[in-house]
């Protein structure tokens, strides 16, 4: 019986890990099973695997960047199949950089715990496991080290975005513009057409290029982030595809679908990043041509040509049509946000509150963390002078 107690359970497991590989075929199934000896038990004829002493816990992600390792463990957090009380955020800073864990307390039961994260696994909420026997105390440390993390980003910071240095701010919207196109829903479930969220390159130029755009229209860039997390989440995608409208006559570069006692119907989808449709861009071009600012302030790639192409178009002028746009909604509603937003989806005539209401939310998640990351990217350098100093 005792030789049948200590095989028994690494039998379980690898028939486990077989039938979890099976279901999730054809992904590859990373997971690291516990070194710890798992303790059989055996209730009312069903088998469990405990952990030794306290509890498993699974490492769920590491990051060299802790602003990355905090963006995955928020998101984690808004998921409601995992139960945030039971996710942590770790740094093991005994290297010379520190190394930033996410951590998922696990079902007590093993077996059910490797079939919880296969599923996470399967779902793309996380990319690998493995698993541990930790101590109660092990893992107190670990929720209070979590909710020093949690303050860190939430506290009062000592400037506001409005105030960032563009060198300061540009890396932290980087890391956050990715994870957002990483994570939208349509990447994650595979949703045909699947998007392909952005190289690095195109993510650093988009993010320059909505920071300058702002700046040089005077808008509130959480907002206009705000926009394009909730338009496309920082993605080049067509939208509104099968959209159409009837107008008095057909333009150049029009797509023509019907004739009907003088009027046309054409196509009007929505282009880019910032989803804004083919008559819309028309309009925002005529603000553009009618606009007495000094576009020379501009980099050359976001200056549009003074003859409009919507086949055409570029990524780049796409940033600074969407800032027109919304500096004459900024205008004409005499600095409502709430009202020049909702126009933005909804049309001056009505304005589309729900959408504006979207957009708050993104623009309030982008500030807080790009202020908090600045914030602490300070703290951390001036942490790291002052500790050359003592040892020269």
């Amino acid at each position: 019986m005792l030789r049948w107690l200590l095989i028994g359970p690494a039998v379980v497991l690898l028939a486990c890990a077989g039938w979890i590989a099976y279901k999730v075929w054809p992904r590859q199934l990373k997971i690291t099973l516990p070194s710890a000896v798992p303790v059989p038990i055996i209730q009312e004829h069903n088998l469990s695997l405990r952990a030794p002493f306290g509890a498993w816990l699974a490492n769920i992600g590491s990051s060299d960047n802790e602003l990355g390792a905090y963006l995955r463990f928020e998101f984690l957090k808004s998921q409601t199949v995992v139960d945030e009380s039971r996710i942590f955020l770790t740094a093991d800073e005994r290297s010379n950089a520190p190394i930033y864990h996410i951590w998922i307390l696990a079902n007590d039961d093993l077996l059910t715990a490797i079939q919880d994260l296969a599923t996470l696994r399967a779902a793309k909420l996380i990319d690998a496991f493995d698993f541990g026997a930790a101590s109660r105390d092990e893992i107190f440390h670990k929720r209070q080290e979590t909710a020093i993390f949690e303050a860190a980003y939430h506290e009062p910071v000592r400037q506001k975005l409005e105030a960032l240095p563009r060198a300061q701010l540009l890396q932290p919207l980087i890391r956050f513009m990715v994870f957002k196109a990483k994570t939208d829903p349509r990447v994650m479930k595979e949703i045909e057409p699947v998007p392909t969220p952005p190289s690095a390159e195109r993510v650093k130029e988009l993010a320059a290029d909505i920071i300058a755009v702002a700046q040089f229209f005077s808008l509130p860039l959480d907002f206009f982030l705000g926009i394009a997390a909730i338009e496309n989440n920082y993605m080049n995608v067509r939208g509104d595809l099968n959209h159409v409208i009837w107008k008095r006559r057909a333009q150049k570069g029009d797509v023509i679908l019907r004739r009907q006692k003088g009027r046309v119907l054409v196509r009007n989808y929505a282009i880019g990043v910032w989803q804004i449709t083919r008559e819309t861009l028309r309009y925002a071009h005529a603000l553009y041509l009618a606009d007495n600012r000094d576009y020379s302030a501009l980099p050359p790639r976001l200056r549009p040509d003074r003859n409009l192409d919507l086949d055409l178009l570029n990524g780049p002028a796409l940033t600074t049509y969407a800032g027109i746009l919304f500096r004459n909604l900024l205008d004409h509603f005499a600095g409502d946000i709430q009202k020049a937003l909702g126009a933005y989806n909804g049309g001056i005539r009505r304005p589309n509150l729900n959408y504006a209401q979207a957009v708050e939310v993104a623009a309030y998640h982008a500030r807080n963390i790009l202020e908090h990351a600045v914030a602490l990217h300070e703290e951390a350098v001036a942490r790291a002078k002052y500790t050359l100093v003592i040892h020269r």
